[in-house]
This record gives C-alpha cells, structure tokens and sequence, in this order.
C-alpha cells in the first residue's frame, strides 16, 4: 500500500466521522416528558407558561416522587416558564410584565406558588430563593386522575381567570387578573382626537366601554353627549337612557329610551329593541 493511498483512506474515514457526528448533534428522539404550551388572553393581556408534561406511570406522587416541602420545578427538564404581556395581579399580588421561572413548594394542607426572576434553569435545582419576586400560598384540592401533568386557565371571565395545576389526583389554582382600563382608555382617547366631526360611531363605542366598565364616568359622558350631537340614533340614545339610569334620573332614562325606541321603528334597519324595552320594564317597577 503507497503511501498515498494510505493518507486517501484515513482522509476519507475522518471525514465519514464528521459525516455521522454531525448526523448524531441533529438526532432529535421524543422526550419522556414532552413540552408544553399553553396561552390565554386576559382582558388585552396574553399570559403564556411553557413546561414539560411528566407522566403519573403508576407511581406515588406527593410526599415520594415529589417530595414535600421542597422546591419543584413544577414539571420536568427545563424550568417551568411564566411570561405575561402586561402587569397582571398574581395571586392577589402584583406581577410586572415579564418571563419568570416558576417553580412550587408543596406541603401536605398548602403549597407555596413562585415566580423567580431567573430564567433558563435546569428545574429547580439551581433557584435561588432571594431572586424570587412574589410567593403566593394557595390550598390543593382533590380532583379527578390526570396522567400527564397539566396547566390549564380555567374560570375565564373578561378580565380574571384561575392559573390551575393538575396531576395525579390534585388540583391546584392561583388566581390571575387584568385590568384592560388603561390601555382601552389610551385607544379610546387617541381615537376620539382623530375622529371626524360626523363620526358618532366612535364616541359611542368609547362611552359604552366607560359606562360598561365604571371608569373615567366623565369623560364617558361628554363622548355619548358628543355622539348625540352629530347624530341622534337608537344606538346612542339607549346608551345616554342607561347613563341616565346610573345618575339616578329614572324618568328621564325611560323617556329617553322611549324616543330611542321610537327612533328604531323608524329606521330602515331592522333592529333589536328588546333590551330597551326590558329596561324600561325594570326602570318602571324600581323606585
């Protein structure tokens, strides 16, 4: 064998090698525990938590596999993640926007629920208790068998819903809130200083949200007045009959909601008053 030949053949085996290790660093098998991720909007406010599912796989959970009364990393391999777009109220506490490693301390009667402001983790191992932001103390319940662990957001309403653990035969919540005002109000007054002086579309929808939502009462006001003024309409004048409701004015508001009516009936469009006519029952009976 030359010696050429011989330096061809090692050339050609090393580059084989890098050939098959290569191939090796982009192998992907499935995980034992496989990821997850799960969003949900909140009044404008997406909140997102990323973890790994472990399976129950006929084991003790509570007090073996997880050991009571100490950090968990609320799933497996990397951190469980918690982001939220906007400053939300976590537990009852207040929660900036941002991405937090989430971890939890069970016991046997409370757990301890935290968001640490280190991220990318492995678990919980390398936490470090004084860069926790909040701890928030919430009692598990029992609940149905679920096999793989499960975060989920249940009990939605506009504006609030329940973060919820489950695994094993556990359930486990932490209530979550959002408070969409300001920025609803920011749109709401950038939209009413570029709105034309015929528009009584936008004045409206932006009083109804105050009225609907008990905030900034004045400035709902003159926006549904603003309304009225370019257009008088059943839309407007059912809304301005429920504000005048509110102030206490219950003559005025059935009077109003009554030339709203009148309005409709006139109007090409076919349109529900139903609710009108219903509110003008309630403002009757009330004193």
């Amino acid at each position: 064998m030359s010696r050429s030949f011989s330096n061809a053949s090692l050339l050609a085996a090393a580059a084989s090698l890098l050939v098959v290790g290569a191939a090796s660093a982009q192998l992907k098998i499935p995980r034992v525990s496989p990821g997850a991720t799960v969003t949900q909007t909140v009044g404008l406010t997406d909140v997102t938590v990323t973890y790994s599912r472990p399976g129950v796989k006929n084991r003790v959970i509570w007090g073996d596999l997880v050991p009571y009364d100490k950090p968990w990393r609320t799933g497996a391999n990397e951190a469980t993640a918690f982001a939220t777009s906007d400053e939300i109220q976590f537990g009852g506490q207040k929660l900036p926007a941002g991405t937090y490693s989430l971890y939890t301390i069970p016991g046997k009667g409370e757990w301890t629920v935290v968001l640490n402001s280190e991220k990318d983790l492995w678990g919980a191992y390398e936490v470090k208790p004084e860069k926790d932001v909040l701890r928030v103390k919430v009692k598990p319940t029992p609940a149905e068998h679920q096999e793989w662990m499960q975060f989920s957001f249940e009990d939605l309403t506009p504006t609030t819903a329940n973060l919820v653990l489950r695994w094993e035969k556990l359930r486990v919540a932490v209530p979550i809130a959002a408070d969409p005002s300001p920025k609803v109000l920011a749109s709401c007054r950038a939209a009413m200083d570029t709105a034309s002086a015929a528009n009584w579309r936008t004045p409206l929808q932006a009083s109804t949200f105050c009225l609907n939502n008990e905030v900034a009462l004045e400035e709902g006001r003159k926006w549904i007045e603003r309304s009225i003024a370019v257009e008088k309409n059943y839309s407007n004048l059912s809304l301005l009959a429920r504000w005048q409701a509110r102030d206490g004015k219950k003559s005025d508001a059935i009077a109003t909601a009554k030339q709203a009516i009148a309005l409709a009936k006139q109007s090409k469009d076919r349109i529900d008053t139903i609710p009108t006519e219903r509110l003008i029952a309630d403002w009757s009976t009330t004193k």
